[in-house]
């Protein structure tokens, strides 16, 4: 038998080799001079970043000062004893519309999802249903939300009809749920096509039922793969909260309205805004945060 002999190893490519260490693994040198150059590059990146987006800034900023009329627009809408003087009133009114988004965001998902799965059944004994929960779709999605809130909250009271509450946050919050359900229907039913057939007949093939399969196999596929734009609607639904105001509701926008009767200062006005901006980033963010990890990139490579 011959006998082995040592490999030569190029020195070229000794650098190129992660050397171990005592306690553990260590980057090779040539590894560690690849993440510093990365690091610069991202470094500089953000770099570029923070100044282009403070030259912008800076420039609109001296643009929107520079003009005649701001003096009169500052005073107007950006007053800042207006502010804090008004801010306690509108932060009680958007508890409100918190209270509003989070009720009807769950009866939102329940009838959505009940819409959709009604729309998926097979079989032409489902006709009329799948037909009805079509044209509820149809007419909502179509309906502009704010008419829908006046035919609800100003129509259905003047019936009077027994056993209804005449009470207008209730209606306002009738005719979100109504209108939001159609759109989360339409999420769900595409999470529920977007499912491979396969799937159900491997189910089926397993001795499950239609409602088994529906249970355990296709509707937790279709619901993860909706969750990023169902957040999107939570996030429109938020903002669509306001909309009750005009019912008389006294919400966050109805209790800017109120504040800025008394002077004619529209600053109330950009309170109830910036708490509604503060309201949406957090979820936004979150929607993005989900979107990421399902793989939902973009164009750009993400999201933000």
């Amino acid at each position: 038998m011959r006998p082995l002999r040592p490999v030569e190893v190029d020195p070229g490519h000794a650098a190129d080799r992660e050397e171990p260490a005592g306690d553990g693994w260590r980057p090779s040198a040539l590894q560690q001079e690849r993440l510093a150059y990365r690091r610069r590059r991202s470094n500089r990146s953000v770099a570029v970043a923070l100044t282009s987006s403070l030259v912008i800034v800076v420039l609109l900023g001296l643009g929107l000062t520079s003009t005649p009329g701001w003096p009169r627009v500052q005073q107007t809408f950006f007053d800042p004893s207006r502010a804090w003087e008004a801010l306690p009133a509108v932060a009680t009114g958007l508890w409100l519309n918190i209270r509003v988004m989070l009720v009807c965001g769950v009866v939102i998902l329940v009838l959505g999802l009940a819409l959709a799965v009604l729309r998926t059944l097979r079989g032409p004994v489902f006709f009329p249903v799948r037909v009805a929960a079509a044209a509820y779709t149809d007419v909502f999605r179509g309906l502009p939300l704010l008419l829908v809130i006046f035919l609800l909250g100003f129509g259905v009271p003047a019936l009077n009809l027994r056993g209804l509450p005449d009470d207008p946050l209730v209606w306002g919050g009738a005719a979100l749920v109504l209108t939001y359900s159609a759109y989360v229907a339409e999420v769900f039913r595409a999470g529920i096509e977007s499912v491979h057939p396969s799937q159900r007949a491997a189910a089926r093939s397993l001795g499950l039922s239609y409602t088994q399969s529906m249970r355990f196999v296709v509707l937790p596929q279709a619901v993860r793969r909706v969750v990023p734009p169902l957040l999107n609607d939570l996030v429109s639904l938020q903002k669509d909260s306001g909309l009750i105001a005009v019912l008389g509701v006294i919400d966050a926008i109805r209790s800017a309205q109120i504040a800025t009767a008394t002077d004619f200062n529209f600053t109330p006005y950009v309170v109830a805004g910036l708490l509604f901006v503060a309201l949406t980033i957090p979820l936004t963010r979150v929607t993005d945060w989900v979107a990421r990890r399902q793989g939902w990139y973009g164009v750009a490579g993400s999201t933000t």
